[in-house]
């Protein structure tokens, strides 16, 4: 089975304190280390051979494409997400490098209106582990199509951000149906280790899949 990292919308102007939306009030809680657990992830992912997959949530410079829902909630002084700037780019620490592949989007599900089934197919990817911003909203609606598209999906808990009101409360959702979740070294431990998953230390993982299967 071939795993890739699949990055969300770790964007300046999602998580830099610059951004668009931290300047308008909108940040995310635990920025800094939501920025430091995925660049330690995509290190030793790195190193361990597997893919790394970035989205950017993205609009044209005259927003034809802002859904009307989102354009009344999004502030647009500055600008958010323009293709091509800035704000748009995924944050210096995180940077592609080459042979990484970016998904540009325009909406929550990185699926939806973009080649990244066809890139993923194409690359032999089964496996998804996913990180990002933000866990209520683009995570989680690209987890739920992932899953229905037969992927096989992780969440790395630590590697995500929302508003302290609804992360938690998306990771439940996931983990009860669409994917594992876990902090990342427990799911690299979990499903990429030589050793039998019911062996390995990830008491993170082995406890939500005992929790998941009591409530079904």
């Amino acid at each position: 089975m071939s795993t890739a990292v699949l990055v969300i919308d770790m964007q300046n102007g999602f998580v830099h304190p610059k951004g668009s939306l931290p300047t308008n009030g909108m940040g995310l809680p635990r920025s800094p280390e939501v920025i430091a657990e995925n660049a330690a992830l995509i290190a030793h992912a790195r190193s361990l051979g597997l893919p790394v997959v970035y989205t950017r949530h993205v609009y044209r410079p005259d927003f034809v494409e802002l859904p009307p829902r989102i354009a009344a909630v999004l502030p647009m002084d500055p600008l958010p997400l323009v293709r091509g700037t800035w704000d748009a780019d995924v944050v210096d620490e995180l940077a592609p490098e080459a042979g990484d592949k970016i998904i540009d989007k325009s909406r929550f599900d990185a699926f939806l209106y973009t080649d990244l089934e066809t890139v993923l197919r194409a690359m032999g990817i089964t496996r998804l582990l996913v990180t990002g911003v933000v866990t209520s909203v683009c995570v989680e609606s690209t987890v739920r199509s992932g899953q229905q598209r037969d992927f096989e999906i992780l969440v790395a808990s630590d590697c995500c951000s929302a508003p302290e009101d609804q992360h938690q409360a998306a990771l439940n959702i996931m983990a009860a149906v669409f994917a594992d979740v876990a902090p990342w070294r427990d799911l690299l431990a979990g499903h990429l280790s030589d050793r039998p998953m019911d062996t390995v230390a990830a008491p993170h993982l082995q406890q939500d899949r005992v929790l998941n299967a009591e409530k079904w």
